[in-house]
């Protein structure tokens, strides 16, 4: 089975898709040539989308120097040339097929955020996608200041098929569960031997997310990398961010942080089908220069898609 299913894409981006498309495809329609009117048209539907404003002036401005060079002057033309532009705007690549072969094992993934992006269910489903394409997965329960956090995970974990490691207390009656404020790098560091040990594929690591300014979490986090490098000095081969994609420009001061503090590697954009301003996905790879791996288009174990900026510019133009 596929990792990548461009229908439930599409379907996922509709509210994005009516609210963003359905405006441009009028101007296109109604006035095929790319003309000073068409252009501040343009650039107003893609500031109300989240492009955000630097990147919809490189886009604008990418336009205005091609229809110079070409001169589009039919509905088609226009949107293809729009489409192609668009694509441009993706740092990197992103997973293109789904292919999810790895050099080394285990294969250490990182996965950060703040709280309610929908991080540890992100984590589940990428274990999912991981388990389906054959690998042995691994997951670490590292957000130990949430109990609900780990209960959530380990219900994840279940429906994914994969191993989890959490530290344990022990109760009065000597039961079991999960730490409140134990060390997260310690459960990191002992998921990495065990995954080493059991010949893992893949360790998914979630960690906490509480504010993104606060320090501590960020000092928190690095420990989590030290710790992992003793054992596996490339380690963590990913740093994945995870972002709400209805926060909108405030998942790029979420991501700037994160970055500057780890050196992202990916960013995973959760409810695209719950907001009419995808255009974020644009702005945030466009502005800070990563690449997007994944994006969450509904709340089944399958609605987190590998990321394909053609196959996503074609969902969006509902093509």
């Amino acid at each position: 089975m596929g990792l990548f299913n461009f229908e439930k894409l599409k379907e996922g981006l509709r509210r994005t898709r009516e609210s963003f498309l359905g405006k441009i495809q009028n101007v296109i329609s109604l006035k095929p040539v790319i003309d000073a009117e068409f252009l501040v048209y343009l650039e107003e539907t893609l500031v109300s989308s989240d492009v955000g404003i630097a990147t919809t002036e490189r886009l604008i401005n990418n336009l205005k120097t091609r229809s110079r060079e070409e001169r589009y002057d039919n509905a088609e033309d226009i949107r293809s040339v729009l489409k192609e532009e668009m694509e441009k705007l993706f740092a990197g690549d992103g997973l293109g097929d789904g292919s999810l072969q790895f050099d080394q094992k285990p294969h250490v993934v990182m996965i950060v955020g703040v709280n309610g992006v929908g991080k540890t269910t992100t984590v589940g489903k990428l274990a999912y996608i991981h388990r389906r394409a054959g690998q042995k997965v691994l997951i670490a329960a590292a957000d130990t200041f949430r109990a609900a956090s780990n209960e959530q995970l380990e219900i994840w974990a279940g429906r994914a098929g994969v191993r989890i490691v959490q530290h344990a207390r022990q109760s009065p009656k000597g039961a079991g569960g999960q730490a409140h404020g134990a060390d997260p790098a310690a459960v990191a560091f002992d998921a990495l031997k065990s995954a080493l040990s059991h010949g893992d594929d893949v360790l998914l690591i979630d960690t906490a997310g509480r504010l993104h300014t606060k320090v501590n979490l960020m000092e928190e986090l690095k420990k989590i990398k030290r710790v992992l490098q003793k054992q596996i000095p490339e380690a963590p081969h990913e740093v994945l961010l995870v972002l709400d994609a209805t926060t909108g420009q405030n998942a790029i001061m979420q991501a700037r942080q994160f970055t500057d503090a780890l050196g992202l590697t990916g960013l995973i954009l959760t409810k695209l089908d719950g907001t009419a301003k995808g255009g974020i996905v644009f702005s945030i790879s466009d502005e800070l220069k990563i690449p997007v791996r994944y994006i969450g288009v509904g709340e089944g174990i399958d609605d987190l898609q590998p990321f394909d900026r053609k196959a996503f510019v074609e969902a969006l133009f509902g093509e």
